[in-house]
This record gives structure tokens, sequence and C-alpha cells, in this order.
């Protein structure tokens, strides 16, 4: 589970930035919101408020850069365009196993050379008390080089640096970096990351495929989602009914041209009152999207995994975002974990739904970037758990709320009109 995201220098950020899902355990409200293991107490869910354009997105593509560079991919990081520095720093703090480790780096996005990289484990006894073991430290800028394993630090120094160490060398060679990869690599594994903006179907038409215990659990997701369909799932294309006008039927050999995903999406099928039709052509934007969604979501509950949600509520009820945050919450989940960006005020609640160090808000001005949770305004700012936060955040009290002016946009156009008649007078 992730604890920590850590992000300077990359893409909207320029100073620093933090977004912890540390749970504060001071605050006994909502006990199943939070995973406790080994003394770590870590939030199964938080949303992330802020104006467009301010850097949610940002975010989201720090944590999909991270698992990039875990999994040996193409990490895709850019510097602040604001900027001369061209090296970006990224970090992840995360529960793996029970145990909390720290993996930091450093990327040259000029020279595409990874300048620096740390791998700690954090220790916590049982009086909370932390302690820091360096498994690894690779800083090339500094030439500072440790390692558990003593007989790869002759080799650091001299190792290329178009990758992260772990995937350069034969890890199988040193223990302790063996199982530093094992860590990273299967913690990178466990993180899903969408965009319900362009949220791909194949993931739940590959579980749909399939007969068993997890297709079921998707389906009875889609259908109390959508309480009018009475089934949903993937036929053989000969079931598949459509109705076309003679003029426009074409032949059945023309079948053939259709790409394998698109006739995969037709043969998702959904069942209303005894009628099967096909989903891609039948169910509304939002019906088709939390059947995109229900394969991630079923997933990561089932398996313990993490996902992250780029704009949760796009196209989807207020209800069913909120039912779906609610599921993450619950104590009948013991290792899943969703972080999502949003609008839907209407989740906001800390009175049913969230603790206070569950709401995050991206903000913006001419100096930054910000990332700060809702638990930064304490009861001394008049934010208490009982609060109308709803009411406050429509007030401006924790900033992060766009500032619209498009009258000034309706007056222009009337202006332009009026000139316009004047002009042909």
């Amino acid at each position: 589970m992730i604890i920590e995201i850590r992000a300077k220098n990359c893409f909207a950020f320029d100073e620093q930035i933090a977004f912890s899902m540390k749970a504060d355990m001071r605050n006994k409200k909502f006990a199943s919101n939070v995973h406790k293991e080994n003394n770590f107490n870590v939030l199964k869910t938080a949303g992330i408020y802020g104006p467009n354009n301010a850097g949610k997105t940002c975010l989201i593509r720090c944590i999909k850069a991270i698992k990039s560079v875990l999994l040996n991919k193409k990490n895709g990081l850019m510097s602040n365009i604001f900027t001369d520095n061209d090296i970006c720093e990224l970090g992840v703090t995360f529960l793996s196993g029970g145990r909390k480790f720290s993996y930091d780096f450093k990327y040259d996005v000029k020279k595409e050379a990874y300048v620096f990289e740390s791998f700690i484990e954090v220790l916590k006894d049982q009086y909370n008390n932390e302690k820091e073991v360096c498994w690894l430290k690779r800083d090339t800028l500094n030439e500072e080089y440790e390692c558990i394993d003593t007989e790869l630090l002759t080799m650091m120094p001299v190792v290329a640096k178009n990758n992260v160490i772990f995937h350069l060398i034969d890890s199988t060679k040193f223990k302790a970096l063996n199982e530093m990869k094992e860590v990273l690599v299967g913690f990178a594994e466990k993180i899903d990351v969408i965009n319900m903006n362009n949220i791909p179907m194949e993931h739940t038409i590959d579980l749909m495929k399939n007969k068993n215990q997890l297709q079921q659990k998707v389906v009875d997701f889609i259908k109390n989602a959508d309480l009018y369909m009475g089934n949903f799932e993937y036929v053989e294309m000969g079931n598949v009914k459509l109705n076309a006008g003679d003029a426009d039927e074409k032949p059945e050999e023309k079948v053939l041209d259709v790409p394998d995903s698109v006739m995969d999406q037709i043969r998702l099928v959904s069942t209303y009152k005894g009628v099967q039709v096909p989903s891609m052509l039948f169910d509304s934007t939002g019906t088709k999207k939390i059947a995109a969604m229900a394969s991630y979501v079923i997933e990561a509950l089932e398996q313990g995994r993490i996902l992250v949600v780029d704009e949760l509520d796009s196209s989807i009820h207020f209800k069913l975002t909120r039912a779906t945050v609610a599921m993450f919450n619950n104590e009948l989940n013991t290792d899943a974990q969703m972080i999502f960006t949003v609008h839907d005020i209407n989740l906001m609640d800390c009175k049913r739904l969230f603790r206070k160090e569950q709401i995050w808000f991206v903000d913006k001005d001419e100096k930054g970037v910000y990332v700060y949770s809702l638990s930064d305004f304490t009861a001394e700012n008049g934010v208490r758990d009982t609060s109308d936060i709803i009411e406050k955040y429509r007030k401006g009290a924790f900033a992060a709320l766009p500032d619209p002016e498009l009258i000034n946009s309706l007056l222009s156009i009337k202006g332009n009109v009026k000139g316009a008649v004047a002009d042909g007078e």
C-alpha cells in the first residue's frame, strides 16, 4: 500500500510536494478506513480535489512514472517547464508484506540518466519509534555509495546510468539487491492506474472471457450499479443480435475487417427485461464506464491491489462513486487501496465517509503548485470533523476552487454583436 508520494521538479510540481496516506491515529473516527499492520497505519482511500489544470493529473502521472521505473518501462518524465533544472526527483514510501520501505530516485531528463537512487527500510518498534536502515544508495552527483551487498560497492561507481541499478545488472548474484528488486517490482505490479475519461474495456473483456468466481463478482458489481440491467455477459458472436437497416447492412464477410478489440466489445451483451443487446451500442456512456471500471475495482478488492483513478466521477452518478469509495473503506476490505481525483463535492463528507486526512487538495498560484490535506486545517481554523466541509469548500475556505469569470466572455460576445450591428448601420 502507498504511504507517501514525493515529487520535485516533475510535471507541474516545482518545489517539493508530499502526498501522504498515513493515518492520524489520534483520530479514532472511521477506524475501518485504516489498514493496520505491524504498528503501521495506512489509509485505504484518498480523494484529491482542485481546479482544472491545477496539477491533480500530474500527481497521478507521478505515481504512474514511479510504477514504470520500477517495472523497467519508459518513464515519461518531464521536468517543470518553468525551471532550468533538468533533474526530476520522485519517491515513494510503501507497505509491503507488513514492512515499510522507501525508494527515491533522481532522473536527468536531458541526459536520460538516473543520477541518484536510494532504498531504505523503516523499522518500527512496539513504542512506535522508527529506525531507518539503508539498503542501497547510489549518488553519482556527489559520488556517494552505500550497499548492504558490500561486494557490489566496487561496481556502483562504474555501472551505467541509463537505468536503475537493479535493472542494469544480474541481481540474482547479490542477495540484498535481489530481495530489493523483488520488493519493488512486486509493489509496482500491484498498482493499476486508469483514467475514467479514457478507460479501456479490454480488462473487463479479459475477465469476462473466463468463467470463474471473479467474473461473477464483476457482473454483480455492474448489475448492482445499473438496477435496470438483468445480466451482463460475454457471448459467442452468433448470439449477438444486431438490428440494422437493409440499406446499411453489410455482407457477413465484412465482419472480418473489424478489429478484434471491437468484435470483443460487441460480444459484451447487456440484458434488459429479457432482451439481449450489445453494450457498446446500447448502454449509456456512464454504464460502459462502470463496466470498464468494474474489473479493476473487483480485482483490487479481491487481490489487495492499489487502484489509482483519474477523474473518478466522470459520467458516473455521485451515488455510484460514493458507493465505490465506501467499498474500499469497508472493514471487509483488508488490504486494497484506492487513490482518486474528483470534482464531485458530494464525496467531501467527513460525517459519514471520510476522515479529514483522506481529503486532499491541489491548487496553484503564480508562485507554484501546492498539495495539502484537509487535516492541515485544525479546529483553530474552524474546521472539525462535524463541520459542513462541503459548504466551507464552496465558500473557498480551503482554496483549490476555480473562480471562473465567464460573464466577461458573455459581455465580450454581446459587445461584439452590438458592434457588428452598429458597423452595419
